[in-house]
């Protein structure tokens, strides 16, 4: 009898114990995966102690800014403005701001400064399988960075010929005919000397895709410029072409406020600014709307780059990055809306003046309508162009940085 008693209770003692030693080495398989997790990253963190490091924490945050306060802002914020409803795109624009991109730019800059890599390098270490998120948007950000680089061109050729007086595009030019007579270009007369200037001159387009032209020179030798002004800016490593920032970030502030006192001062400017800032509340019923603001959140910031993981990766292991994140994106915001007013200030004359179309299509936006009928001095003139160069140069500073 007691035998059967002590073989039930082995019977029943058995499955407890198999129990307790499946949980034992689940827990040990746990550990050891912790313990492999935490050597890579030792690892890792050993790797980003031979890493390169800001010289100060304002440079970063300067360079921070200039990635992200761009062209998107001066650009394609005002635009998207007015087109989608003025004052009532702030609304989306904002809780966009709060829910995808406060959230993903702490993210960006806490990975890159925890794991001290570029974009590729981080998420290659987060998991194998998403090493292709890192490649993926150093191809984009390269992609990006040649348009961007075009603008440069654009501004250098401007630059130049701003110091001629009288400007190229402030009159039509002449032609002259058969009978030796002189007269103003037709086709400037019926539209404007800025755009024929920007059409014929600059871009030298064609009349129609049947009619090619010749090599456009001037512009090739510009790219070629730009292109050796961003080798000179990135040869040297972060530790001295990181001071450049101060020049590429600061600069577009200065000439920004010369013009919004300028723009400000100008027949019709509160008139433009009412036309950017008047709600239009029905707008918020159109799913497009809200999706520009978030398209735009993403743009302006510069989420999904990669750029943000690379310039934090040179920070210090113990660097408030959430304060960084919150200043960078507010930052980033209140200079759209400042470059708004400016951009509208000068549209709201230039409707005054002429009592014609004032909103021009994507594009010409700036191009255009920062040399048409603007009546301020040569010195201003000549700041607009260098201001759109560091915008775009600071942008492709933070490409050259993802492969670093």
């Amino acid at each position: 009898m007691s035998d059967a008693f002590d073989e039930s209770s082995e019977l029943e003692q058995e499955p407890t114990f198999g129990s307790e030693a499946s949980t034992s080495k689940a827990k040990a398989e746990l550990v050891a995966s912790a313990l492999e997790q935490q050597q890579d990253i030792v690892e890792g963190e050993k790797e980003g102690e031979e890493r390169e490091s800001w010289d100060s924490k304002i440079m970063f945050l300067l360079a921070t800014i200039g990635y992200a306060v761009g062209l998107g802002n001066v650009w394609r914020f005002p635009y998207l403005a007015q087109k989608n409803g003025g004052g009532a795109f702030l609304v989306p624009y904002f809780i966009m701001l709060c829910i995808q991109g406060i959230p993903i730019f702490y993210l960006e800059l806490a990975i890159g400064q925890r794991l001290r890599k570029g974009a590729i390098g981080v998420w290659s270490q987060v998991s194998p399988y998403l090493g292709g998120i890192g490649i993926s948007s150093a191809v984009v950000s390269y992609i990006v960075a040649l348009y961007y680089n075009t603008i440069i061109a654009w501004c250098l050729i401007y630059l130049l010929h701003s110091f001629e007086s009288p400007l190229p595009w402030a009159d039509c030019p002449t032609r002259l005919y058969a009978n030796y007579t002189y007269d103003h270009e037709p086709e400037c007369v019926a539209s404007s000397p800025t755009q024929f200037y920007w059409y014929r001159t600059t871009l030298q387009c064609s009349e129609s895709v049947d009619m090619p032209e010749n090599f456009n020179y001037h512009m090739a030798i510009a790219l070629m410029v730009s292109w050796f002004l961003v080798y000179i800016c990135m040869v040297q490593g972060i530790t001295s072409s990181g001071k450049i920032v101060y020049m590429t970030a600061i600069f577009p502030y200065v000439v920004l406020i010369i013009f919004f006192f300028r723009g400000i001062t100008l027949k019709g400017a509160s008139d433009g600014v009412a036309h950017l800032f008047t709600p239009r509340w029905e707008t918020l019923l159109d799913p497009v709307v809200w999706l520009e603001a978030g398209t735009q959140i993403f743009f302006s910031l510069g989420l999904a780059f990669g750029g943000l993981i690379a310039f934090s990766s040179y920070n210090p292991a113990n660097n408030n990055c959430y304060r960084d994140a919150l200043l960078v994106s507010l930052t980033n915001c209140g200079t759209s809306m400042f470059a708004g007013v400016v951009v509208f200030s000068v549209i709201g004359f230039k409707a005054t003046a002429t009592f014609d179309r004032c909103t021009e299509e994507r594009n010409g936006l700036m191009a255009l309508n920062r040399t048409q009928n603007l009546p301020v001095c040569d010195l201003q003139r000549e700041l607009a162009n260098p201001y759109s160069e560091c915008l775009s140069i600071s942008y492709i500073y933070r490409v050259r940085r993802l492969f670093g």
